[in-house]
């Protein structure tokens, strides 16, 4: 019996990344590029991700950034459409955009809960939903979620949040169930708390952050580089029969 390394390349794909301007979104732009993949940033300013496409053109990919602002519906079909335009096909997505606005419950503004739900929820779907309408068409396609630790545990603070990425999770299972006669896969990154230029003034407060390691049982704040590996598993075809999975990069956060 011959065993065979399994295959972690993206040669010849190409990869919508949403939110792809910092933080996890930049990191799985960059590591799906390194992995081979050609790119399609989707963020809300072009002008201002000049240096992110730089970066991606010195891996030897092609690369093409779009304006993307998952909170407006034409935006987003005018971006998957000129992104299949400029390529002629996506076949990953990376779901990246979210938003975090916390408060205590009792406390949220409905101006909030709107903006969580519009952004994480509805945006998310109607993203998914353009890009899979052309995957399905093709037969094939990948479409990764970035959720979090929050769909499947409990933050203070954080409610509505918490209930928009278990919404993430549960419609992540809902489209695997639908898309795989399409030959499409629909999985769920989960992360912790990851170093990125917004969560680090929160983690700059020492009693935050030594609360917040307490949870962690493998004791560590997360990095991007623990995320990305997840992100482009599940894209590779070494992920060939993965679908409707919710992937913990959690450092065990939620079985502690």
């Amino acid at each position: 019996m011959t065993v065979k390394a399994p295959n972690f390349s993206l040669e010849g794909k190409v990869v919508l990344v949403t939110g792809a301007a910092r933080g996890i979104g930049r990191a799985c732009a960059l590591a799906c590029a390194a992995a081979g993949a050609d790119m399609i940033v989707g963020v809300r300013n072009v002008e201002a991700a000049a240096d992110l496409v730089a970066e991606l053109e010195t891996t030897g990919r092609r690369v093409f950034a779009v304006t993307m602002d998952i909170s407006d519906s034409r935006q987003i079909s005018e971006a998957v459409a000129q992104s299949i335009q400029a390529f002629g096909k996506i076949d990953i997505l990376v779901n990246n955009v979210g938003v975090a606005p916390g408060n205590l419950a009792e406390l949220v503004e409905e101006k909030d809960v709107d903006q969580i739900l519009n952004v994480n929820i509805k945006g998310t779907f109607l993203v998914t939903q353009a890009v899979a309408r052309h995957m399905i068409e093709k037969k094939s396609g990948r479409i990764i979620n970035i959720s979090s630790q929050a769909g499947t545990v409990t933050l203070r603070g954080e409610a509505i949040y918490c209930m928009s990425k278990a919404a993430i999770n549960h419609l992540t299972r809902c489209l695997a169930a639908e898309w795989a006669q399409h030959g499409i896969t629909v999985n769920t990154v989960s992360p912790t708390f990851i170093w990125t230029d917004s969560t680090r003034p929160v983690l700059a407060d020492q009693d935050f952050y030594d609360r917040t390691v307490g949870h962690i049982p493998l004791g560590r704040i997360g990095d991007t580089d623990d995320v990305v590996g997840a992100v482009v598993f599940l894209a590779s075809p070494a992920a060939a029969l993965v679908t409707g999975a919710n992937l913990l990069v959690d450092g065990g956060w939620s079985v502690a």
